[in-house]
Order: C-alpha cells, then structure tokens, then sequence
C-alpha cells in the first residue's frame, strides 16, 4: 500500500486504502480486519466503509463481509474504453496476420483475469471463439502466465510463470478449455496481457515474436 506524506489528505488515503485490501482479498473482509489492517478504530473504519458504500464502491453480504461493489466499474469504464479503442487495430493486424483469434486480458484481481475483448480473423477457415467478460484463474492459461510473469518472482510460482518472464511471452496447452492453446505476452506498463488463441502450435518462438511485437506496439500507445 502507498504511504501516507504531509501533502495528502488522511481520510481519502485510508478510503482508497480499503478499496485495495479489497482487491486482494476476493472473498472480502470484516470490519475488524479492516480496521486492523488500516491501523484505526473500529469506529472510524465504519465510517469509512459507510461513505464507500454510499458511493456503491464497496458493498456488505450477509455475513457482514466487505467487497468490492459495482461501481468500480463504472468509473473503469471510460479507461477501459481507451483501451479498447487503442487495442482494437491492435488485435486485428494480430488476428489477420495469423489467422487465429486474438485477445486483450486485464486483471480482475488477485486470483483472476477477465477476457476484455476477441477479435477474430476474418476468412480463415476455423478459429477459437471465447466471450468477452469471460474470467478465469489467473494462473492457469497463456494469458495469465503472461500477467503473473510481469512482476517480480515470488517464491512457490508455477514453473511456466518463470519461463514466461525468462522468454517474454506465456505459453499454454489446454489449461483453460481442453484442446485449446494460447500464446500471450504482457502489455508494458499495464495489467493487461494480449495473445493469440488458437488449435495448435506449430513454432512457439515465430508466434511469441509476434505476440510481443503486437503488445510492445499497444504498450507504446498508452
């Protein structure tokens, strides 16, 4: 979590730090853990939690636990349309070149990515077809690995994670659907990888070269 200077306001930092307890912590957290983890009363985490609700930032189940809430999407939504906009072309030089499906992954979470969009070739005579919203374990696919291996190593991390950050780009062979490959690279600067999906692999460094020509061209748009 960012550390608190004389120049910003005390309030809005411990806010917007919940927002990101909450972001590592999917299944959500009590108000003590909260308060335990911010370092305040249980009383001014209340309030804190309280205000967030307000704004449909955060949200309270039935067992009391704090989460995350729908409005964090709403306010994503316009950076996300940039991204989109500036990833579109992106993805369709990827796809046409190909002939596969090409996807832009961004992290949810944690534990998850979520597919933000596909674009599929055009006059090609069989591809793979996902959905867009789609969210898998971020660990387990091409375009996972390439999320996990874009930041620093951690002890205990899957071997493919590490030969990923080692060649630049995430292969995977039926992790998410059976049958289905995936090549994918991380976008620089952003949680966001982008890749290929596709039947099989004929040459995993021609089509990695490629994927991070297409990510490294997107990460210089942002």
């Amino acid at each position: 979590m960012s550390e608190l200077d004389s120049g910003m306001s005390k309030t809005l930092h411990n806010g917007l730090e919940i927002l990101e307890l909450l972001v590592a912590q999917p299944r959500g957290m009590t108000l003590t853990e909260v308060a335990d983890a911010l370092g305040v009363h249980r009383t001014v985490a209340h309030r804190l939690v309280r205000t967030l609700e307000a704004h449909r930032l955060c949200k309270r189940d039935r067992d009391k636990r704090i989460t995350l809430a729908a409005g964090l999407v709403r306010l994503a939504e316009p950076v996300e349309q940039d991204l989109r906009t500036l990833a579109l072309p992106v993805l369709e030089d990827l796809a046409e070149k190909t002939k596969a499906s090409a996807h832009l992954v961004v992290r949810d979470s944690e534990n998850e990515a979520r597919m933000l969009m596909i674009v599929e070739p055009r006059m090609a005579r069989m591809h793979v077809s996902f959905r867009a919203g789609q969210v898998d374990p971020v660990d387990r696919g091409s375009a996972g690995l390439a999320l996990l291996a874009a930041q620093p190593p951690v002890s205990g991390e899957r071997e493919a994670v590490t030969t990923a950050r080692r060649r630049g780009f995430a292969v995977s062979y039926g992790e998410v659907v059976p049958s289905v490959c995936g090549v994918s690279a991380p976008v620089p600067g952003r949680e966001v990888s982008l890749g290929l999906t596709l039947f099989e692999i004929e040459d995993e460094d021609e089509l990695g070269r490629i994927v991070c020509e297409a990510a490294n061209r997107l990460g210089a748009q942002l």
